[in-house]
């Protein structure tokens, strides 16, 4: 068994493998103030909640795109298991080609995404995380990561929305059962939810345009399953696509 961290704008999601399969898993928000032993104690709680036993986990791995937490989480990693925990970044092994203007620049998460993919589903590969940034990574034929797209997602959108302006409450994001809004919080839910199944459908749309061939299309993030069965593509949903990104990760790492 492996633990697999991934530090999220929002929130920090952990996971228990056994080899692809999450045994376990669990979020908690993610909070800059918040030192190693604090997290410490979030992993000791997990492990004692789950019945998990600590001697059993040959080691962990982490991504992170909040650079501010990256050294607390690690520690605590390293601490809770006395292992060595492997960071996403540079100088690791990910089998991913990457292909953009500066590949170090591409987030962890969306390395891992790419990593799972590859590893799981026939190329070409449209990948869509939806988190607090809805990214769209591309994938060609020759497995590798050529670019792809990052967009507000839908709760940063809403709270911007509602932050600026004055008169617009704070709502919940339910599908609306029509498109055209009645009142006020019918209307800004459609906007959100149709807008961004409209975005999506769209982006693919050009996408595939864009490439000249058809694409296996994979959605993964909190917020896709209210979404992706809204959509006309086929989009298969992969709930765990990161943490099995990082567990093929840590494995080309400890298998050299």
């Amino acid at each position: 068994m492996i633990l697999a961290v991934d530090i999220g704008n929002t929130n920090i999601v952990i996971g228990i493998l056994n080899e692809t399969q999450v045994l376990a898993s669990g979020r908690i928000g993610t909070e800059k103030n918040k030192t190693s032993l604090d997290y410490l104690i979030q992993f000791k709680i997990m492990f004692d909640v789950f019945h998990i036993n600590i001697e059993q986990i040959e080691g962990g791995i982490l991504s992170s795109v909040v650079p501010e937490l990256t050294h607390q989480v690690l520690t605590a990693m390293e601490e809770i298991l006395g292992k060595k925990v492997w960071n996403v970044g540079a100088g690791i092994k990910t089998g991913l080609n990457i292909k953009i203007d500066s590949p170090q620049t591409l987030g962890a998460d969306r390395v891992a995404d790419g990593v799972a993919a590859i590893e799981e589903y026939e190329g070409p590969i449209i990948i869509i995380d939806m988190g607090t940034a809805t990214t769209i990574s591309v994938i060609d034929k020759n497995r590798t990561h050529i670019g792809g797209m990052i967009i507000p997602g839908m709760k940063t959108s809403l709270e911007a929305l509602t932050h600026s302006a004055s008169q617009l409450p704070t709502i919940s994001l339910d599908i609306p059962k029509k498109v055209i809004g009645k009142n006020t919080v019918e209307c800004m839910r459609s906007g959100i939810l149709y807008g961004t199944i409209a975005m999506i459908d769209g982006l693919i749309d050009k996408i595939l345009a864009d490439l000249g061939y058809s694409c296996t299309i994979i959605a993964t993030g909190g917020l896709s399953k209210g979404i992706v069965p809204y959509c006309k593509h086929k989009i298969i949903i992969e709930e765990n696509l990161l943490l099995k990104g990082l567990y093929y990760i840590y494995k080309k790492n400890c298998e050299g």
